[in-house]
Order: C-alpha cells, then sequence, then structure tokens
C-alpha cells in the first residue's frame, strides 16, 4: 500500500468533489430586473448602470440604474432618454475619479 492511501479512493473523492462544486456554482441566483419602469429618471439622480441583457442569466433586456441613494431602478434599455444618463454618468465617474472622488458632485459614485 502507498503511504498516502489508495489512488482510486483519492480519485473518486477528486472526481465527487468536482461534481458538485459544478452543480453548485451553476445554481447562483442573479440579480435581474423582472419588468421595467417608464417613468423617466432625473440624469442628476442617477449614479452608477449597469446592462442586462436577455439570455445571460436574466429574461429581459433592460438597463439598471443606481441612484445616490443605493436604489437600483429598471428601465427600458432602448430609450433615447437613457443613453443621455449613461454619457452623463461616464462624464460624472471621469470627473469623480480627477478629484478623488470628493465633494458633493459625487456623492454616491463609488470609485472604479
Amino acid at each position: 500500500m502507498a503511504p498516502w492511501g489508495d489512488p482510486k479512493l483519492f480519485f473518486c473523492t477528486l472526481f465527487i468533489t468536482c461534481c458538485c462544486c459544478t452543480v453548485t456554482l451553476a445554481q447562483i441566483p442573479m440579480d435581474c430586473c423582472l419588468s421595467v419602469g417608464h417613468k423617466t429618471i432625473d440624469k442628476s439622480k442617477v449614479a452608477d448602470y449597469r446592462r442586462q441583457i436577455s439570455g445571460h442569466g436574466c429574461s429581459i433586456d433592460a438597463m439598471i440604474l443606481m441612484t445616490r441613494r443605493g436604489m437600483k431602478l429598471c428601465v427600458p434599455a432602448d430609450k433615447p432618454w437613457i443613453q443621455e444618463v449613461v454619457k452623463h454618468v461616464d462624464t460624472l465617474k471621469i470627473i469623480c475619479k480627477k478629484y478623488h472622488y470628493k465633494g458633493k458632485r459625487c456623492v454616491g459614485v463609488k470609485p472604479e
């Protein structure tokens, strides 16, 4: 017998561990929008955004806007006013990075 134990037992344990980990990783819940609101949001209230794409774990296309107070708002990704909000937030992030995220303008903006 080898000093490290039975090699068959080692490989069997390794196989079972890998299978269980794979199943566990596949069941991680996603934070998805289930519906979207159609009310326009003032761009000065938005601090960040991210895109939700249907088929990548979520059922609908949406833009998730994070407000300065930490709320998440789901809006349709294809509306023209959304592009203005995205442009404003991108500019805001550049300005806040330049000023080390200090000042009233950068409230709620998280460092990248």
